[in-house]
């Protein structure tokens, strides 16, 4: 989720946060803001960054906190703080994961720099990351649209590395497979919903989609040897745009080598583009069309990554990983949580209860049979305007 801004009452500074405050509040998010607070003010003090005001931001997303430092000289910085780990890494991993996300991703000019990591210790026990805050505003849909296709196209067109030095990032031998096992394995919790959110005409159209991922040879080819470097985290709400008009991909955390039509259904899909109140717009089909060929004429026509077979097949891989993380969540979230702070974590306990309230209703909305219909049509239209016979 995104971690900039400009709004200094969208901001409460730490030096305001009452002993009171951690006491009564109900959730973790609020008992721990300021002793967050307090350790990362430690550790930047070791490293002679004295001085600072630190402000915790809202609380908008599911994975880390996230605390704006302003710095006496320099630019200003944000601390990363995760929660959990959503590729399921031990602490340590998961620091250098998301370390190497932005080291890769910053050549591309449309993602925040690493300025250092914060160590994991008892008062972070996740560690963290520093990077450059971004003063920017929220996207707004669909006029930024072109400026978020320069931006994922940056990142596409980064040189390939040599195999061997791509981990720790995956890239696997078949990235269609690999995002269908993804896809198949957080499939099963739709087994563990009820009906009262997953009714009969719903699962209908998921388990036909579903089916859809086996025997499409054309598309897995052309997915499977054309890889890139992506973020696999490209929704609108990720993004904010600065006064220039440039717009910056904030949130890395599940970088990998695979195809970039993941990155172009994650910034455009209903799913996608109605989670984050701040960028929320409905996208019409055409203005979907649009977004592609906005990308396409950055990434140039003639490349072999704009192939619109593959672009139609992983817009609806990308559709089911989404919905599919929906039944997930909704069968994860109310478990308690990992005192031990190990790997992926979706405990309420670490999230603002307004988040969650929000998160709740975006699942449910996402999993009725009028979203399934919705992105059902629209897919329907994109293969009539894309490519003849696309399966």
């Amino acid at each position: 989720m995104p971690f900039g801004g400009t709004s200094r009452s969208a901001r409460l500074s730490c030096d305001s946060i009452e002993p009171s405050f951690s006491m009564t509040a109900t959730t973790d998010k609020t008992r721990n803001a300021k002793a967050l607070c307090d350790a990362v003010r430690t550790h930047l003090a070791s490293r002679g960054e004295t001085g600072i005001d630190l402000h915790p931001m809202p609380d908008t997303g599911l994975a880390h906190d996230h605390i704006w430092i302003r710095r006496r000289h320099g630019p200003d910085w944000v601390a990363r703080l995760p929660k959990q780990s959503q590729m399921q890494l031990g602490v340590e991993d998961n620091l250098d994961f998301q370390a190497h996300c932005y080291r890769r991703t910053s050549e591309s000019g449309h993602t925040p720099t690493l300025h250092g990591r914060l160590p994991i210790d008892a008062t972070l026990p996740r560690g963290g990351l520093l990077v450059t805050a971004i003063h920017g505003r929220p996207a707004r849909l669909p006029e930024d649209l072109p400026a978020i296709a320069e931006a994922l196209a940056a990142i596409h067109r980064l040189p390939l590395p040599a195999a061997a030095t791509r981990p720790p990032l995956a890239s696997a031998a078949s990235p269609w497979q690999a995002m269908r096992e993804e896809v198949m394995a957080q499939a099963h919790h739709l087994d563990t919903l009820p009906s009262t959110l997953l009714d009969r005409e719903a699962r209908r159209h998921i388990d036909a989609a579903l089916a859809s991922l086996d025997g499409n040879d054309a598309a897995a080819a052309g997915i499977d040897t054309r890889r890139c470097l992506i973020s696999f985290d490209a929704h609108p709400g990720n993004f904010l745009i600065t006064p220039e008009g440039k717009a910056v991909l904030v949130d890395l955390e599940k970088c990998r080598y695979s195809h970039p039509g993941f990155d172009l259904a994650h910034a455009s899909l209903y799913t996608s583009t109605t989670w984050d109140p701040a960028s929320h717009a409905v996208l019409e089909p055409d203005t979907v069309i649009q977004f592609y060929r906005q990308w396409q004429a950055q990434i140039g026509a003639n490349n072999p990554l704009a192939d619109e077979v593959a672009l139609l097949a992983t817009r609806r891989a990308m559709w089911l990983w989404s919905i599919t993380w929906c039944a997930k969540w909704w069968q994860l979230h109310r478990r308690e949580r990992d005192a031990l702070a190990r790997g992926e974590d979706w405990s309420t306990a670490l999230s603002d209860p307004q988040l969650i309230a929000h998160v709740a209703d975006r699942v449910a909305h996402y999993l009725s049979t009028p979203s399934v219909a919705r992105v059902s049509d629209e897919f329907r239209h994109l293969q009539r305007h894309f490519v003849a016979g696309a399966e």
